[in-house]
């Protein structure tokens, strides 16, 4: 479901609680005196069949004694009753509930069958087996707890009940401001990415933090983080698992995911940051709330005592991997002007002895003048000379001047400086911390913020190739006929990963030493032999490859010793002979590429160091295809051996980056094509210089009903929308969705533009020309809006000629549309096609109300929609277009 119908949950004109009870300490009892008691302006209305009045207020025997309308029920009543009261609630035309209750588990096929009624009934549910929640703005608490913490612009979302609480009593003690507190149960309907859609639509919520234990409804919740990230700030806090799947698996990829990998992978991909302790997650938050996102993490430390500066420097080489920059000559240079001559200007600068206020000022501006320093950490103790208010005020001040890159105080000590810290946090808008950890740990979830979304928002280039997707299915259905999961034999995993531009090590299959011989000597000498059977992962711990064979009775001999050793240690196995490959004799980079189905997730692919220790170094990176270049280098750069490929190690050369990034981009589109995929490993990949092969190739698949793209929980390219169009003028268009890699190109059409249809178009005179403008046109997510250009076709360059947006609202069915043409390519009914393609997705995607906004002076569109069938409208100066496709 969309996020339709949350407004009557987290704005209700009126609640009603079903279950009210007079026991003090009941669930009943509890709710309803904090409702009453918490400040809601809305009415109130308690339902229980036995109780007439409790804290002033009449009490219902029923819903439908209640004579006006109720947008919100509290459902606390025993979870057999549950059926009962839901179904009161879709009679009195209720639209939200939150259902308090647990131990529903005995009773879970008859509540699934009546939330799905209520579903059908426009019902939206939180819970159940929640706290409630809490707005702090309207005076609005149907939790368990009493504690309404202050107004604020942060929401809290927590799948656990008990945090819920803790926090909220926190948040009173320390005065930290929340605006929504919400516990959402076991999320049968409304689930995080519901409540994350809809609170980054209300603008008086500036970040959302998140509780996790587990997600359910996967693609919506990536769809809501990657939209809403872009625009406020998701951190999230994850009981997590870390365990290695195992040894053992007969896959190498699937032994090494683990669950935390594939969490902390889907929250950087999505644009959330992740933090691991409660103190990260507020701190994050108010650190993104109060300064400048830093650019880079290049860190400088100002501080008045240099043991605690190394102590942050040592935690941010040891758990961020990020050591303290080097400052310039020109920056050391203005600090000997500044500082005494016994202070340190390295980074750590320290400031030592008997400091005044304007040493620290001016030590902060010359540090923010360095371009390349990404933000500042100040760091005081106090002594018997300088007072910490003194040097608190000062710093303050300058933070109001000094607004382009993070500033951070850390006053340490108990009662010696409270008056300082007070000063930092009423007079100024820098964050302040007890310890340089703490300021540390913030300043670096503050940059991988910016840095996932820069990688979210990055232009990849384009890498195009040409795949055999026929014969892939050919060999995926031979192996499905009897519907059972196969493991395909190392040959045929080889000819499905070469059918996407793969390079694989040529391998023969023989079933007798003689045929060996004679295949080694036509690939020539010296080759290895393997046993060619889908059930050996690892031929090594059962004598089943040999390596370095030169001659003909060298080939006989490893031929029969196989064979034999297989018999003996593995008499289960299905052998389907002996396979013959040349050995690569140069040493080369042993890399891994692999895949794992994931039955919550959809598929991950793994890159990392490989070889027969891949288990035990474990230096592997995750990620969630579609991959694009950007994307796949990214993926690349998160492992160790990257660095190594980048520069080469003693007598292996520097890898073809360019090359890799094409073989992951290859192996992520085979992934996204063929759901019937569960797992393959491409171990070793052979990387030398230019030279990249797979070795050794296993690929597992099973029977699916998933369709591509569906099996992806992030949408690829949709192609199916591509197609071609004649022009008035004999002009040949393809007309297909814009990809990231279009930024150029949407770039040259904007520069086509007069001041006249940049009005047309945006309502006003802008001038789009920055990556950052551009990315909102070009990175988009397909599931939640679509833009179709027209691209002109050979002979010459391509060129953009038109586009067309259409923009899926959270709130379900109804589409906004946005059109504009290239000025040269106008009046050749480019627009009407355009508008055609969009009503046609539109009614594709179940879209019932296609709508846009035009300005009254652009009369040739007014004209188009009114041929198109579309209602015109003025309103409130503009004229609004409105087509149902009911």
């Amino acid at each position: 479901m969309s996020i339709k119908n949350l407004e009557r949950i987290f704005n209700p004109e009126s609640v009603a609680v079903l279950g009210v009870s007079r026991k003090e300490g009941s669930v009943g009892y509890t709710l309803f005196k904090n409702l009453v008691s918490g400040g809601f302006k809305g009415r109130i209305y308690g339902i229980n069949p036995h109780v007439n009045e409790l804290f002033g207020k009449r009490i219902y025997r029923s819903l439908a004694e209640v004579e006006d309308s109720v947008d919100l029920a509290i459902v606390a009543v025993p979870a057999e009753v549950i059926p009962s009261v839901l179904r009161e609630c879709i009679k009195k035309g209720i639209k939200g509930a939150v259902v308090v209750s647990s131990e529903i588990k005995e009773h879970e096929r008859l509540d699934r069958e009546v939330f799905s009624e209520a579903q059908n009934a426009g019902i939206r549910i939180i819970g159940p087996n929640c706290l409630g929640f809490v707005i702090t703005s309207l005076g609005l608490n149907v939790s368990f707890s009493s504690s309404l913490p202050p107004a604020g612009n942060m929401a809290f979302i927590s799948q656990s009940g008990a945090l819920c609480t803790a926090i909220m009593d926190w948040a009173c003690k320390e005065r930290v401001g929340l605006s929504h507190v919400i516990s959402v149960g076991e999320m049968l309907d409304v689930d995080f990415g519901d409540l994350i859609d809809y609170l980054g639509n209300d603008s008086c919520v500036k970040s959302i933090l998140l509780y996790v234990e587990s997600l359910t409804n996967i693609k919506r919740f990536v769809g809501a983080a990657r939209s809403v990230s872009r625009i406020k700030p998701i951190i999230a806090l994850r009981a997590g698992k870390g365990e290695v799947r195992g040894y053992g698996k007969l896959f190498y990829t699937e032994s090494l995911i683990t669950e935390d990998d594939v969490y902390n992978t889907l929250f950087k991909r999505t644009g959330i940051v992740k933090v691991d302790t409660i103190h990260e997650l507020f701190n994050t938050a108010e650190s993104l709330s109060k300064q400048p996102r830093p650019l880079n993490p290049n860190l400088v430390i100002i501080t008045n005592v240099d043991g605690i500066g190394f102590m942050a420097s040592h935690l941010l080489s040891t758990r961020w991997g990020v050591e303290l920059p080097k400052l310039k000559q020109e920056t050391v240079r203005k600090l000997d002007d500044i500082l005494p001559p016994y202070a340190s200007k390295q980074n750590p600068v320290c400031i030592f002895g008997d400091i005044i206020p304007e040493q620290y000022v001016k030590t902060i501006e010359v540090c923010m003048e360095d371009e390349e320093v990404g933000g500042i950490i100040t760091i005081f103790a106090p002594h018997s000379i300088t007072h910490p208010s003194d040097v608190a005020r000062a710093i303050s001040d300058t933070a109001k001047r000094l607004t382009t890159k993070p500033i951070f105080a850390v006053w340490m000590g108990g009662e010696l400086v409270a008056d300082a810290l007070s000063i930092l946090n009423n007079e100024s808008s820098i964050p302040t911390f007890g310890t340089p950890e703490e300021a540390v740990n913030a300043f670096m979830h503050m940059y991988f913020y910016s840095y996932n979304l820069k990688l979210i928002q990055e232009t990849p280039k384009l890498i195009e190739g040409r795949f055999d997707k026929k014969r892939v299915e050919s060999i995926i259905e031979s192996f499905l006929r009897d519907k059972s999961p196969a493991i395909l034999p190392e040959v045929d995993s080889k000819a499905v990963v070469a059918s996407y531009e793969i390079p694989v090590n040529s391998t023969e299959v023989v079933t007798t030493p003689m045929e060996a011989s004679k295949v080694a000597r036509d690939l020539g000498f010296p080759v290895v032999l393997k046993v060619h059977s889908p059930d050996l992962t690892d031929r090594s711990s059962v004598g089943a490859v040999a390596f370095t064979l030169h001659t003909d009775s060298e080939v006989v001999h490893a031929f029969e010793r196989i064979l034999s050793n297989v018999k003996k240690l593995r008499p289960d196995a299905n052998v389907l002979g002996v396979t013959v490959q040349p050995m690569m004799m140069e040493k080369g980079f042993e890399l891994i590429l692999g895949a794992h189905k994931d039955p919550v997730f959809g598929p991950l692919i793994l890159f990392g160091a490989g070889g027969s220790m891949a288990e035990f170094i474990r230096d592997i990176a995750i990620a969630i295809p579609p991959l694009n270049s950007t994307l796949a280098l990214r993926l690349m750069e998160k492992t160790r051996i990257f660095n190594l490929l980048l520069k080469g190690f003693r007598d292996i050369p520097p890898a073809n980056v360019d090359s890799l990034v094409k073989i992951v981009v290859n192996f992520s589109e085979l992934i996204t094509d063929f759901p019937e995929i569960v797992d393959v490993d491409l171990n070793p990949l052979y990387v030398r210089g230019d030279s990249m092969v797979v070795l050794d190739a296993r690929v597992r698949v099973e029977r699916t009903e998933d369709r591509s793209p569906h099996h992806l929980i992030i949408a690829p390219y949709p192609d199916q929308y591509e197609s071609y169009h004649t022009l008035k003028d004999g002009t040949v268009v393809l007309l297909r969705p814009i990809r990231p890699e279009d930024e150029p190109l949407i770039l040259e059409l904007f520069n086509t533009f007069s001041e006249k249809t940049i009005v047309y178009r945006f309502f006003r005179l802008i001038r789009v020309t920055t990556h950052e403008q551009l990315v909102r046109f070009t990175q988009i997510d397909y599931e939640r809006e679509l833009s179709i250009i027209a691209v002109s076709q050979p002979p010459g360059r391509e060129k953009i000629l038109g586009i067309v947006q259409l923009v899926f609202e959270p709130l379900g069915n109804r589409a906004e549309f946005a059109l504009v043409v290239g000025d040269p390519w106008q009046g050749r009914g480019l627009g009407r096609k355009l508008m055609e393609v969009c009503i046609s997705i539109a009614k594709e995607r179940k879209v019932k109300l296609l709508w846009g906004e035009i300005i009254p002076e652009n009369i040739p569109m007014i004209n188009l929609c009114k041929k198109m069938g579309f209602n015109i409208e003025k309103k409130n100066g503009s004229v609004y277009a409105e087509l149902r496709l009911e």
